[in-house]
């Protein structure tokens, strides 16, 4: 449940922080970049925290929360793939990505144990 809710605020303050600053057509501050490394490393830890619960016996109250499981690496490795020499629309990526995961997030803890 922590790093649960720990992945959802971390990405939620990155997604929100990213998007106001690509609309600002500012870079956003030095600790944007950790943030974001802390905000990914959250989904990964989450999803390997999932495993193991997988591993232990333990399953979901709905099988969609297995989607909710999968679509968060999806959305932190995508922006990696599309990412150029643009910075801002780099940022756009990354935010978007970070919104996505969020919004996740808030919908796997909707589906998790019954």
């Amino acid at each position: 449940m922590v790093v649960g809710t720990l992945l959802i605020v971390t990405n939620a303050i990155v997604g929100i922080w990213g998007l106001i600053a690509y609309r600002r057509d500012r870079p956003p501050a030095g600790i944007y970049m950790q943030l974001l490394a802390l905000s990914q490393t959250m989904v990964i830890a989450q999803a390997t925290l999932g495993l193991i619960l997988l591993s232990d016996g333990y399953r979901p109250g709905d099988k969609l929360h297995f989607a909710y499981g999968l679509l968060p690496l999806l959305a932190i490795a995508y922006p990696y793939a599309l990412r150029g020499e643009d910075g801002r629309k780099n940022l756009l990526y990354f935010a978007i990505g970070a919104t996505v995961v969020a919004a996740l997030g808030v919908r796997a803890y909707m589906t998790g144990p019954a």
